[in-house]
């Protein structure tokens, strides 16, 4: 179960490194427009906001990576702090922003978590 919570925490990382792409370097390009379904203009217009968006989404790939490498306790306890954060923000996001991000990040998120928690418990 350990390697399987550890493969979850890495593919929830390389997820939020991927919306920090987007979200920071594509917003008004095709990827990002087609993420957030914006025209041109609009995307324009709020790509500053996508880009603030974008930084917090690479702090939490990198507070996974650390946890994924730091040894434990310290590693078990990042994965877990962050997991909660990714969970809370795709909760957050879905509710307020767009639902898509309940099954874009929340689900995969709490998926982790779970593994993470579970895994902990036998270890």
């Amino acid at each position: 179960m350990h390697l399987t919570a550890q493969v979850l925490v890495g593919l929830v990382a390389l997820l939020h490194a991927y919306i920090l792409v987007l979200e920071m370097f594509l917003w008004e390009r095709a990827p990002g427009r087609g993420l957030s379904g914006f025209d041109a203009a609009m995307a324009k217009a709020t790509a500053p906001l996508a880009a603030n968006q974008g930084l917090y989404n690479g702090f939490l790939a990198a507070g996974l990576v650390w946890g994924l490498i730091a040894a434990d306790p310290t590693g078990y306890r990042a994965q877990i702090f962050f997991l909660a954060c990714v969970v809370v923000a795709g909760v957050y996001g879905g509710l307020t922003a767009n639902r898509r991000i309940l099954l874009a990040q929340a689900l995969p998120g709490a998926l982790a978590l779970a593994a993470v928690l579970v895994a902990g418990q036998s270890a």
